[in-house]
Protein backbone atom coordinates (compact mmCIF):
# COMPACT_ATOMS: atom_id res chain seq x y z
CA UNK A 1 0.00 0.00 0.00
CA UNK A 2 1.29 3.39 -1.25
CA UNK A 3 1.70 6.26 1.76
CA UNK A 4 2.89 9.09 2.06
CA UNK A 5 4.23 10.99 5.35
CA UNK A 6 4.44 14.63 5.50
CA UNK A 7 4.84 16.56 8.79
CA UNK A 8 1.63 17.02 9.03
CA UNK A 9 -0.30 14.79 6.75
CA UNK A 10 -0.59 11.10 5.61
CA UNK A 11 -1.49 10.92 1.90
CA UNK A 12 -3.01 7.02 1.52
CA UNK A 13 -5.02 5.01 -0.54
CA UNK A 14 -8.64 5.09 -0.04
CA UNK A 15 -10.66 3.07 2.67
CA UNK A 16 -13.91 1.61 2.17
CA UNK A 17 -15.42 4.32 5.01
CA UNK A 18 -14.46 7.14 3.27
CA UNK A 19 -16.58 7.96 0.63
CA UNK A 20 -19.04 10.20 3.40
CA UNK A 21 -16.33 12.19 4.71
CA UNK A 22 -15.14 12.95 0.79
CA UNK A 23 -18.48 13.71 -0.07
CA UNK A 24 -19.29 15.90 2.57
CA UNK A 25 -16.34 17.69 1.05
CA UNK A 26 -17.88 17.47 -2.61
CA UNK A 27 -20.80 18.83 -1.39
CA UNK A 28 -19.64 21.79 -0.35
CA UNK A 29 -20.15 24.73 -3.35
CA UNK A 30 -16.98 26.61 -2.20
CA UNK A 31 -14.82 23.73 -2.83
CA UNK A 32 -16.22 22.42 -5.62
CA UNK A 33 -16.40 25.93 -7.45
CA UNK A 34 -13.09 25.43 -9.55
CA UNK A 35 -13.60 21.64 -9.90
CA UNK A 36 -14.86 20.34 -13.27
CA UNK A 37 -17.78 22.47 -14.21
CA UNK A 38 -18.00 24.06 -10.61
CA UNK A 39 -21.23 22.10 -9.35
CA UNK A 40 -21.32 19.60 -6.26
CA UNK A 41 -21.10 16.13 -5.99
CA UNK A 42 -23.33 13.64 -4.54
CA UNK A 43 -22.24 10.81 -2.61
CA UNK A 44 -23.30 8.50 -5.54
CA UNK A 45 -20.73 10.43 -7.57
CA UNK A 46 -18.18 10.51 -5.00
CA UNK A 47 -18.01 6.71 -4.36
CA UNK A 48 -17.74 5.84 -8.21
CA UNK A 49 -14.40 9.15 -8.47
CA UNK A 50 -13.28 6.94 -5.33
CA UNK A 51 -13.47 3.23 -7.42
CA UNK A 52 -12.41 5.03 -10.12
CA UNK A 53 -9.28 6.00 -8.53
CA UNK A 54 -8.27 2.97 -7.09
CA UNK A 55 -8.80 1.12 -10.42
CA UNK A 56 -6.09 4.01 -11.62
CA UNK A 57 -3.26 2.99 -9.41
CA UNK A 58 -4.24 -0.54 -10.30
CA UNK A 59 -4.26 -0.26 -13.48
CA UNK A 60 -0.96 3.07 -13.50
CA UNK A 61 0.76 2.58 -10.38
CA UNK A 62 -0.19 6.29 -9.53
CA UNK A 63 -3.91 8.18 -8.52
CA UNK A 64 -5.69 10.27 -6.06
CA UNK A 65 -4.86 9.83 -2.69
CA UNK A 66 -6.56 10.53 0.55
CA UNK A 67 -5.35 13.13 2.74
CA UNK A 68 -5.89 12.93 6.39
CA UNK A 69 -4.32 14.97 9.38
CA UNK A 70 -1.88 12.76 10.94
CA UNK A 71 -2.96 14.12 14.59
CA UNK A 72 -6.78 13.12 14.31
CA UNK A 73 -6.64 10.97 11.18
CA UNK A 74 -9.33 12.77 9.87
CA UNK A 75 -9.86 12.89 5.91
CA UNK A 76 -9.22 16.65 4.82
CA UNK A 77 -9.44 15.83 1.34
CA UNK A 78 -7.47 14.39 -1.82
CA UNK A 79 -4.44 14.80 -4.09
CA UNK A 80 -3.00 12.50 -6.75
CA UNK A 81 -2.18 12.08 -10.30
CA UNK A 82 -4.23 11.39 -13.29
CA UNK A 83 -3.76 11.45 -16.96
CA UNK A 84 -4.32 14.60 -18.37
CA UNK A 85 -7.75 15.06 -20.80
CA UNK A 86 -6.05 18.42 -21.80
CA UNK A 87 -3.01 17.63 -23.77
CA UNK A 88 -2.42 16.35 -27.26
CA UNK A 89 -2.88 12.66 -28.01
CA UNK A 90 0.68 12.04 -28.71
CA UNK A 91 2.20 13.95 -26.02
CA UNK A 92 0.16 12.69 -22.74
CA UNK A 93 0.90 14.36 -19.40
CA UNK A 94 0.24 13.44 -16.36
CA UNK A 95 -1.52 16.10 -14.07
CA UNK A 96 -1.66 16.76 -10.24
CA UNK A 97 -4.31 18.24 -8.75
CA UNK A 98 -5.90 18.86 -5.01
CA UNK A 99 -9.17 19.43 -3.23
CA UNK A 100 -9.21 20.12 0.67
CA UNK A 101 -12.09 20.46 2.14
CA UNK A 102 -13.21 24.44 3.07
CA UNK A 103 -12.14 24.06 7.03
CA UNK A 104 -8.91 23.56 6.35
CA UNK A 105 -8.31 26.52 4.03
CA UNK A 106 -5.40 28.75 4.19
CA UNK A 107 -2.96 26.41 6.63
CA UNK A 108 -1.05 25.22 3.96
CA UNK A 109 -2.27 21.33 3.69
CA UNK A 110 -2.86 21.68 -0.18
CA UNK A 111 0.94 23.11 -0.95
CA UNK A 112 1.98 20.10 1.87
CA UNK A 113 0.33 17.66 0.39
CA UNK A 114 0.44 17.97 -3.35
CA UNK A 115 4.57 18.64 -2.53
CA UNK A 116 4.79 15.61 -1.68
CA UNK A 117 2.69 14.31 -4.40
CA UNK A 118 4.87 16.03 -6.85
CA UNK A 119 8.03 14.33 -5.15
CA UNK A 120 6.14 11.23 -5.19
CA UNK A 121 5.56 11.34 -9.37
CA UNK A 122 8.95 12.72 -10.10
CA UNK A 123 11.45 10.60 -7.48
CA UNK A 124 9.52 7.46 -7.05
CA UNK A 125 7.45 7.16 -10.25
CA UNK A 126 9.94 8.35 -12.24
CA UNK A 127 8.01 10.64 -14.08
CA UNK A 128 9.53 13.39 -16.37
CA UNK A 129 7.20 16.02 -16.64
CA UNK A 130 4.13 16.74 -14.47
CA UNK A 131 1.59 19.68 -15.47
CA UNK A 132 -1.63 21.22 -13.36
CA UNK A 133 -4.67 22.39 -15.64
CA UNK A 134 -5.86 25.33 -13.27
CA UNK A 135 -9.44 27.16 -14.33
CA UNK A 136 -8.64 30.75 -15.06
CA UNK A 137 -9.54 32.71 -11.57
CA UNK A 138 -8.63 29.97 -9.34
CA UNK A 139 -5.85 32.03 -7.29
CA UNK A 140 -5.35 29.41 -4.60
CA UNK A 141 -4.34 26.82 -7.01
CA UNK A 142 -2.37 28.88 -8.76
CA UNK A 143 -0.46 30.26 -5.35
CA UNK A 144 0.12 26.24 -5.19
CA UNK A 145 1.26 25.12 -8.40
CA UNK A 146 3.88 28.39 -8.54
CA UNK A 147 4.57 27.08 -4.50
CA UNK A 148 5.22 23.74 -6.15
CA UNK A 149 7.79 25.25 -8.33
CA UNK A 150 5.46 24.83 -12.21
CA UNK A 151 4.95 27.31 -14.71
CA UNK A 152 2.86 28.37 -16.70
CA UNK A 153 2.79 26.74 -20.11
CA UNK A 154 -0.26 27.91 -22.47
CA UNK A 155 -4.04 28.61 -22.15
CA UNK A 156 -6.30 26.27 -23.35
CA UNK A 157 -10.34 26.00 -22.83
CA UNK A 158 -12.20 23.05 -21.42
CA UNK A 159 -13.28 21.07 -24.32
CA UNK A 160 -17.30 20.46 -22.81
CA UNK A 161 -17.38 23.47 -20.32
CA UNK A 162 -15.51 25.82 -22.65
CA UNK A 163 -14.02 27.91 -19.44
CA UNK A 164 -10.64 29.09 -19.86
CA UNK A 165 -7.71 27.20 -18.17
CA UNK A 166 -4.42 27.26 -17.97
CA UNK A 167 -1.69 24.43 -18.04
CA UNK A 168 1.36 25.14 -15.68
CA UNK A 169 4.08 22.93 -15.66
CA UNK A 170 7.44 21.42 -14.63
CA UNK A 171 9.81 18.34 -15.15
CA UNK A 172 13.15 16.95 -13.56
CA UNK A 173 15.37 18.86 -14.54
CA UNK A 174 13.45 22.00 -12.89
CA UNK A 175 12.21 19.83 -10.27
CA UNK A 176 13.70 21.44 -6.44
CA UNK A 177 12.65 18.70 -3.86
Amino acid sequence: MTEIHTPRLLLRRWHEDDAPFLADINADPRVMRWVGDGSVIDADATAEAIERWEEEWDDEGFGIFAVELLGSGELIGCTGLSWSEFSPEELPDVAIGWRIGAQFWGQGYASEAAHATLEFALQDRGLDRVVAVIRTGDEASENVARKLGMAPERETTHPVHDFPMTIHAIDLTEYQA
